[in-house]
């Protein structure tokens, strides 16, 4: 046989260990990130500024500020429909920090 035929992984320069271990070090950068995104907002206005949500980069709505002026002349669907547009865009924003945040690490996986 051939000299240097047939050899294991572990002749190969680490094989699975040192594939498992840069997985270890990649989902404790990814852990990191998801951290430092759940502290992190973005914020999205409707109707001129009326309407305020803020977001968090982990998808959770911190607060939802309605201006008072608009509640006097404002009709319940229309209050609806400026609430529900300010928030998905705020999950749009969002979602895009998360995506600046952990692409680089997951290849591009959308999240």
């Amino acid at each position: 046989m051939a000299k240097g035929f047939n050899r294991g992984p572990a002749a190969m320069g680490g094989g699975q260990s040192g594939m498992m271990q840069q997985l270890q070090k990649l989902q404790k950068q990814m852990e990191e990130e998801q951290a430092k995104l759940a502290l992190e907002t973005v914020t999205a206005t409707a109707g001129g500024g009326a309407i305020k949500v803020t977001m968090t980069g982990d998808q959770k709505c911190r607060e939802v500020v309605i201006d008072p002026e608009l509640l006097k002349d404002a009709d319940a669907e229309m209050l609806q429909d400026l609430v529900l547009s300010a928030v998905n865009m705020a999950l749009d924003q969002s979602r895009e920090l998360a995506n600046q945040r952990l692409g680089p690490l997951s290849g591009g996986l959308p999240f």
